[in-house]
């Protein structure tokens, strides 16, 4: 992650106004923590294969292949099985019985057989029994229907931690696709510093071959020459951890590449902060989740309070048993458990007089529903607070961009009046390290400022819910 108290760090380094070129650039190093999934991967490396990819693309990508997005989908998939088992568990209440045995051989009636009770004797014979028998629910009094409202509860609080998850993850796409550009045009900074610097030493190093340079100054300049050379290596690592973190990110680990464009400014522009708070309330995906939690504790609320109440079904049997070796008795009066075909359909009802400890669990129940509820007010609190703070952090990098991009232009027509006046012989050498200075700061802390002005708004459109807020840099 590009933790917070990083960026405090880079803003007041830059703030510090350090007296020395170099010191401009170490400052840049402020961005070696780009994207969490940065960290996790190795470094990227060239090869075949890669993939010059959008924004936009990389988003979808990162949609497709991540695992905790594959993960949190799976358990979508087992509550929308739930869901669908308790939809259907009620109405398969059938079963089916079989048997087979040897029995001997049985004649006569009631009154009268030639036979003994010997469970064995030499004169057996096959039986068996088949039947199915099953019950079909009525009325249960609300208990179904508060079922299935908690698992259609469940499957809307597992869409919304889907949302959640990919909205984290577009977060840190952001962060390491931006971070990527930062590093670039870090580099071009560098490169842009070094050259004006070499064409200062080529000048320096003529004057005192003619015995008219200090070489002291020649000394300085040779230092950031050199410290350049070392920062332009760290941005380079920088931008390739970049890369291996959308990699992870994307899923298409060590061949992902990003166009050769500047790091830009978000076409999105801010607007009331009014509009991004109710954006949260309607799209946040935990606000969701939380109210899908609401619904699922009412229904099991409801759930216990109608175990109360009797189960009414419609109960249905058909059996039949055959023992050839046995007589069969057809006296209605004598019972006949080895030849005696059934059928039969009527109404049932069960019902658990359990009043006492019922009256607990509903009381355990409405106890969860006002956990819920509190969770909400929570929610609902903490939310504003994060939209509010992600929506001023985006408001005083907007500002701050405008700022810079100000005074790296003043800088820049310095520097640019300064090299003027040296080939024309009306300035000394040792006055272009200044104007450099102060440029690559400046243009520095707008490159940076950018930077932190299009994650900032990644930020807001995670913690509103509202990703259409993301769009690619203009």
């Amino acid at each position: 992650m590009f933790a917070r108290s990083e960026l405090r760090l880079c803003a007041m380094a830059v703030g510090s106004g350090p007296r020395r070129l170099f010191r401009t650039l170490a400052v840049a190093l402020c961005f070696g923590t780009l994207g969490s999934a940065a960290a996790l991967a190795a470094p990227a490396q060239d090869g075949a294969g890669k993939r010059e990819l959008s924004l936009k693309e990389c988003v979808e990508l990162a949609r497709a292949n991540f695992p905790k997005i594959q993960e949190a989908r799976a358990r979508l998939e087992r509550a929308e099985s739930e869901r669908r088992e308790a939809r259907l568990v009620p109405f398969g209440e059938v079963n089916v019985t079989g048997g087979a045995g040897i029995l001997p051989s049985w004649r006569g009636t009631s009154l009268y057989s030639p036979n003994s009770d010997a469970s064995l004797t030499g004169n057996m014979a096959l039986a068996y029994q088949v039947g199915v028998e099953g019950v079909v629910p009525l009325w249960t009094f609300g208990k179904l229907r508060s079922l299935w409202s908690a698992t259609d509860a469940a499957v809307d609080a597992g869409k919304g931690e889907v949302e959640k998850i990919k909205n984290e993850i577009e977060l840190d796409v952001h962060r390491a696709y931006y971070g990527v550009l930062f590093a670039r045009d870090a580099k071009l900074l560098i490169h842009e510093v070094r050259g004006e610097l070499e064409k200062g030493i080529e000048r320096l190093e003529t004057k005192i071959s003619e015995g008219e340079g200090d070489d002291l100054d020649l000394l300085k300049l040779k230092m950031v020459q050199a410290e350049l050379e070392a920062r332009g290596s760290e941005a380079e690592r920088q931008e390739k951890i970049a890369l291996a973190g959308l990699g992870f990110l994307t899923g298409l680990e060590k061949r992902v590449e990003l166009p050769d464009i500047p790091l830009a400014r978000s076409s999105h522009e801010l607007g009331p902060l009014a509009m991004y708070l109710e954006a949260a309330r309607l799209h946040r995906p935990e606000l969701n989740m939380v109210r899908a939690g609401l619904r699922a504790r009412q229904a099991l609320v409801e759930l216990e309070r109608a175990k109360y109440l009797p189960d009414v079904g419609l109960a249905f049997a058909a059996k039949m048993s055959r023992a050839p070796e046995v007589t069969d008795q057809r006296n209605p009066f004598s019972y006949d458990p080895l030849n005696a075909p059934f059928v039969g359909l009527g109404l049932v009802m069960r019902w658990k007089l359990d009043f006492l400890p019922q009256s607990a669990r509903v009381a355990k129940a409405r106890a969860e529903l006002e956990e819920m509820r509190a969770t909400e007010r929570f929610a609902i609190g903490g939310i504003a607070v994060e939209v509010e703070e992600a929506y001023q952090g985006a408001a005083d990098a907007k500002a701050r961009v405008d700022a810079w991009h100000r005074s790296a232009r003043y800088a820049k027509q310095w520097l640019i009046r300064v090299q003027q006046g040296a080939e024309l012989g009306l300035t000394e050498d040792d006055e272009f390290v200044e104007p450099a200075k102060e440029y690559a700061l400046k243009r520095f802390s707008e490159m940076q400022a950018i930077f932190e002005y299009n994650v900032a708004l990644a930020k807001l459109a995670q913690t509103t819910g509202w990703p259409s807020l993301l769009q690619d840099p203009a």
